[in-house]
């Protein structure tokens, strides 16, 4: 747990400037507040004629401090999320450069959102707080010690105790409760996504109590969670709560007949105990953040499917593809989906793989792009096997277009560039006009700058995946592979954008990727996937 708090705190470094700022404008506001506090209990004495001027002089510094504090401290922990936030982003997506593979949406999103958002507490609950302590501790023992050195040390050790011993306590005891707490949080987000992802097929089968159920049975198990962890809270501030009421009790007790000096270090541990008061429920709290970067971290360092070579080499000049014997099973208990597969690829050669579901055709635009690697046999790009090679260089050269490649949020210009981010409009306007999309686009209010919805939602299948071309023709790979472009179109929509792909692609390396050909006509090779190997079909 210590190692993977130091390490989310490591990440943080880059913000120390903010971090360190945000803990000093705490204790300046801490200090006004024990000072006026102490002022409070002076005045009230009697013992110093100052001490109305020191309160209104404290009080107007403790606002302003306190409002400072809340800016800096917040300011310094939302750049600290930020940085953390992109950090995993970037770290997922080496991982997980063709998909999500094996692994859930929501548990991945669950990661990314809830368990990051639980360490904003790390700062603003455990680490402002212990500062705090750490400032408040030596100068309550300093004021007090000189005429009660007794009360002095009993004061200290029940504020170590609240301030100290407490939190640990707390934190042993909530860390099944914050591991609970993380993992139901996945869970029921897992179950939410599902439902809403696969609404339709829910509603058609009249499955919506099924899964209404199991949303329902994560989210009890979420709560259960909460009532853990709240109910541990729950019990470390009552402990503080009783230290700082003993703390008083042994003023009380301490004073005696001066009861001036009772009032002023009665106000004074009244202040010191009351910014301690939230230690012990933020040790409960930091065995969920603990369990939270436990989690954010075991994404980020899952391990990459197919690493880059230590000592890459230069890429080459030739385009041509090859695969040469290859063999390859996706997890050891499953069969293997390639036994020897041979084939060759020409440098502009116009090439079509059939298979049935599961030949394994997906599996190789996923080898050929470095996502996943063979268990044997070598895949060569211009007879250079890719596996000296960078996946970037890899796939600076192969573009690939699926059958459920994905349309931004945004506008159609947004969605293009990510192909190709320098592109000017002439160059847009031609990848649009060779996809057959340009007619649709021009008649559009905004042109280029339309916006295409969520998943591309504003224009129907066939449109929206024209677009898709677009975009992989916008991009400078010589190679190109067509995944199952046409799935999920109806008939005429396939026949349409089938003739479209007969006339693309002119001077690249084209590889369709089909359960069937209708409709493809300029194609150089065919290749049927059968028994884990490529039988030329024509030539």
């Amino acid at each position: 747990m210590i190692l993977d708090i130091r390490r989310i705190l490591g990440l943080w470094r880059g913000r120390l400037v903010w971090l360190a700022a945000g803990v000093l404008v705490s204790l300046a506001a801490l200090a006004a507040g024990v000072g006026l506090m102490v002022f409070a209990g002076a005045a009230l004495a009697s013992l110093s004629l100052f001490a109305p001027l020191m309160l209104r002089g404290l009080g107007v510094a403790r606002v302003v401090l306190r409002y400072a504090e809340r800016m800096v401290t917040h300011a310094a922990m939302f750049r600290a999320l930020a940085d953390l936030r992109v950090w995993l982003f970037r770290r997922l997506t080496i991982n997980a450069a063709g998909g999500l593979g094996f692994r859930q949406a929501g548990d991945v999103l669950s990661r990314l959102v809830n368990d990051v958002e639980a360490l904003d507490g790390l700062y603003l609950r455990v680490l402002v707080p212990l500062a705090g302590a750490v400032f408040v501790l030596p100068l309550t023992v300093i004021v007090i010690a000189p005429r009660m050195p007794l009360l002095a040390l009993a004061v200290a050790i029940l504020f170590l105790l609240a301030a100290f011993l407490l939190p640990c306590a707390a934190l042993r005891s909530a860390q099944d409760a914050g591991t609970r707490l993380t993992g139901a949080m996945g869970q029921l987000r897992i179950a939410v996504l599902d439902t809403m992802t696969g609404w339709r097929e829910v509603r058609a089968f009249g499955a919506e109590g099924r899964m209404l159920a199991n949303v329902q049975a994560r989210e009890a198990a979420l709560l259960g969670a909460q009532d853990a962890l709240a109910r541990r809270t729950a019990f470390a501030g009552a402990g503080a709560f009783l230290c700082a009421q003993a703390a008083v009790f042994a003023v009380l007790c301490a004073a005696g007949s001066n009861s001036t000096r009772m009032i002023v270090a009665a106000f004074l541990v009244l202040a010191a105990f009351e910014t301690v008061g939230g230690l012990p429920r933020a040790g409960a709290y930091l065995g969920h953040a603990a369990a939270a970067a436990r989690r954010v971290l075991e994404a980020a360092d899952a391990p990459v499917a197919v690493p880059d070579p230590v000592s890459p080499v230069a890429l080459p000049r030739g385009t041509r593809l090859g695969f040469d014997g290859i063999h390859f099973r996706w997890r050891p208990e499953l069969p293997p989906v390639f036994d020897g597969l041979t084939m060759d690829i020409a440098p502009g050669a116009r090439v079509g793989i059939l298979g049935p579901s599961g030949s394994g055709k997906s599996t190789l635009a996923a080898l050929a792009l470095k996502l996943a690697a063979p268990q044997a046999g070598q895949i060569l790009l211009g007879r250079i096997d890719i596996a000296t090679l960078t996946a970037a260089d890899v796939r600076s050269r192969i573009g690939w277009l699926n059958q459920s490649t994905h349309l931004f949020d945004d506008t159609i210009r947004a969605n293009l560039l990510l192909a190709r981010p320098d592109a000017d409009d002439a160059s847009l306007w031609a990848a649009v006009d060779s996809a057959r999309i340009g007619e649709v686009v021009r008649g559009l209010p905004e042109g280029l700058d339309t916006w295409v919805g969520e998943g591309g939602a504003r224009f129907s299948g066939g449109q929206g995946r024209r677009l898709a071309l677009a975009r992989a023709l916008l991009s400078p790979m010589p190679i190109l592979i067509l995944d199952e472009p046409c799935a999920g179109l109806d008939a005429k929509t396939e026949r349409e954008f089938l003739a479209t792909l007969n006339e693309v692609g002119e001077g690249r390396t084209v590889i369709l990727i089909a359960h069937r050909l209708v409709g493809v006509e300029a194609l150089d090779r065919i290749y049927r996937l059968s028994g884990g190997k490529a039988v030329a079909a024509a030539g």
